[in-house]
């Protein structure tokens, strides 16, 4: 009788070969699976929820097979008892593949209802527990590929090495070695190189064309007081898609005489685009020239603007202080990519920094040289990599102060940012992460920023000379994303939690950094006052680090009502 195993075809052979499963490893990635399913700082839907799912049950899966060779190798091996019989291997093996396919499916039901809490906390409606089994689906394809590309890397080592048996005769585990070398050079070389650059020329190739574009109703001002217009040194064309927007946008004259009851000047808009120039250095010198030219530094108030990666200036913190100091300002900001902010930090995020460093010199050189008295009040406002860039541009904290910056609000600060996370690790003892206090506040403050109330209570005096605020959400995935997440527990998820936090919410190796990464693609999805969203607490910042003289709770109520007034008439055109 011919031997069945003797007419398969090879190649499907080794097709099977992807999908045969060590059933150690299966039990670890069932138990990373089921660790997934635990909440985070943000609701996820199913689909993300299988993602993340699969890519921890893959990884749990390599630490099992891992864990199993070294038991064998180094526990049982010699062991009277060692294997034991085929019933028990048997036996062993169906309760795992049970346990591996019942666990999961269960805990898709506690997991569902916590993410009804957590969309609870966002003011938002959870998932349905029906809809959510969905994951298991999801899960078990992403984990299938992961486990397939791996073993297909590890054949290409077993191809070289035999390779390299046969030709050069070298010992096995030398040839291995080299072989392993080869093939992890070679990955790294394409993840790094072509698919690497490949996405970054794709993002290109989607992202350039929409720069040259403007929003619906966007149209080149005629005001003299805004880059862009006929009398700028910055062309309409150059300012690129949110550079358009940024000039194009806020109260006239008009809107702030009628907010605050007293003739307002026009609020000036300085803004310089990629194509504006060459350099960040020729961008700058545009900036300035449109700076001379609009007087801008003869109004009460210059605040400087590090964007984000598209050019993009928060239009709420932009009417905000227009609107406390009746006009009486001048806003100056630059771009420096076209590329989403998450798409700029993964490829050159030093690019922010150094935009940033050389608008934020180049102007304060200008304004220095101005007698002390003939200067206007100067300003420093950055939101996510904005923030991250204008922080790069200071060595240290005493920098801010020696520049005679006379308010600075950081809002939603990446976890890397230079002076966030240094303020943060030397910040004073008895302290949380989630609202510390540095040198008991003299200089600069953090506000959870889930509550205007918060932000006030942040800034409640005594607080002399520079201020300097940070904005941060509890659930603000921007913020708490970081490497470490990967094999260290962050002081947040011990200590007491934040007020839009899940107490439900641990730390679990490798697992809770995949979390946090999930919840950073819908950062900015969920509603005001949660995630990286930050809505009209920017307001309440503004008022903290620059109030106008004689400011009260009552004015910047009277702002925020005009501020959604805004706000629903653009949601509604």
């Amino acid at each position: 009788m011919t031997d069945r195993t003797s007419i398969r075809h090879p190649f499907l052979v080794w097709a099977w070969s992807l999908v045969r499963l060590d059933f150690v490893g299966v039990a670890v990635g069932a138990v990373f699976f089921c660790l997934s399913l635990t909440p985070s700082l943000l609701p996820r839907d199913w689909l993300f929820a299988g993602l993340i799912g699969g890519i921890n049950a893959a990884i749990g899966y390599g630490l099992g097979v891992l864990l199993a060779q070294l038991l064998r190798r180094f526990v049982l091996r010699g062991r009277s008892w060692w294997p034991p019989s085929a019933r028990v291997l048997r036996t062993a093996k169906v309760a795992v593949v049970a346990g591996a396919l019942t666990a999961p499916i269960l805990m898709l039901v506690p997991a569902a209802r916590w993410q009804r809490q957590v969309s609870t906390l966002m003011g938002i409606e959870g998932p349905a527990t029906p809809g959510y089994l969905r994951t298991a689906v999801v899960a078990v394809l992403v984990g299938a590929a992961c486990i397939s590309l791996w073993r297909v890397l590890k054949d290409l080592v077993k191809l070289i090495a035999r390779k390299l048996i046969r030709r050069w005769h070298l010992h096995s585990e030398v040839a291995f070695f080299i072989g392993t070398a080869i093939v992890v050079v070679l990955f790294v070389m394409l993840v790094n190189g072509v698919l690497y650059r490949g996405f970054l020329a794709g993002a290109s190739q989607i992202f350039q064309p929409q720069n040259a574009t403007s929003a619906a109703g966007v149209t080149q001002p005629s005001a003299p007081e805004r880059s862009g217009s006929p009398a700028s040194f910055a062309s309409w064309d150059s300012l690129g898609y949110q550079g358009r927007s940024f000039v194009s946008g806020g109260p006239d004259a008009a809107d702030l005489t009628r907010l605050n009851g007293r003739p307002a000047p026009e609020p000036i808009r300085v803004y310089a685009g990629l194509a504006t120039a060459d350099t960040d250095e020729a961008r700058v010198a545009v900036l300035l020239s449109d700076l001379e030219r609009t007087g801008a530094f003869e109004r009460e108030v210059l605040v400087i603007i590090p964007t984000t990666g598209t050019g993009w200036v928060n239009p709420i913190a932009a009417q905000a202080i227009e609107s406390m100091y009746n006009g009486d300002t001048a806003l100056v900001a630059m771009q420096y990519s076209y590329l989403p902010s998450w798409i700029s930090f993964l490829g050159d995020r030093e690019k922010s920094v150094d935009s940033a460093r050389a608008m934020i010199d180049g102007i304060h050189t200008r304004w220095d040289a101005l007698p002390e008295g003939d200067r206007p009040r100067l300003l420093l406002y950055g939101e996510s990599l904005g923030s991250f860039g204008g922080q790069g541009a200071f060595d240290w904290l005493p920098d801010i102060a020696e520049m005679d910056f006379s308010g600075v609000l950081w809002v939603g600060p990446p976890h890397e940012s230079s002076l966030w996370s240094g303020l943060v690790q030397r910040r004073d003892p008895g302290t949380p992460e989630v609202q510390p206090r540095y040198d008991n506040g003299r200089t600069v403050r953090f506000s959870p920023a889930s509550d205007p109330a918060d932000v006030a209570a942040t800034a409640a005096p005594p607080w002399e000379g520079t201020r300097v605020l940070f904005l941060q959400h509890a659930s603000d995935p921007v913020v708490w994303w970081s490497p470490n997440l990967l094999f260290a527990r962050p002081d947040w998820l011990t200590e007491p939690r934040g007020a839009d936090r899940t107490a439900s919410m641990r730390w679990y190796p490798i697992v809770t950094f995949w979390q946090v990464s999930a919840d950073m693609t819908n950062a900015s999805g969920v509603p005001d006052g949660h995630g990286h969203n930050y809505g009209d607490t920017v307001l309440d910042g503004w008022a903290a680090v620059a109030p106008p003289p004689g400011w009260t709770p009552a004015d910047t109520e009277r702002v925020r009502a005009e501020l959604e007034r805004t706000s629903d008439r653009d949601d509604a055109g």
